[in-house]
């Protein structure tokens, strides 16, 4: 993370931001000239796209993880790794 001002710690603690919500909005805000935007709707986006990440976890879990074997840039095969 980017060197915080004294101002910058103030103010965190006067609102009740973290260093971990900054860090999010810098990560996965949109930038707005001199800004580091993370509205709800950036929320929202950054929310749906977990869903989906995580109902794609779920099913590789079941099939107790995915290998995936390649050789030279080139995908051989995949399989699931059932135990």
């Amino acid at each position: 993370m980017p060197i915080t001002t004294k101002h910058m710690h103030t103010r965190m603690n006067q609102r009740g931001i973290d260093r971990a919500m900054v860090e999010l909005a810098l990560t996965h805000g949109r930038c707005e000239q001199d800004k580091y935007v993370f509205d709800r709707r950036e929320v929202d986006r950054r929310l749906e796209e977990l869903d989906r990440e995580r109902g794609l976890l779920l099913k590789v879990r079941d099939k107790g993880g995915v290998v995936v074997v390649s050789e030279d840039d080139r995908l051989i095969t995949a399989y699931g790794r059932r135990q």
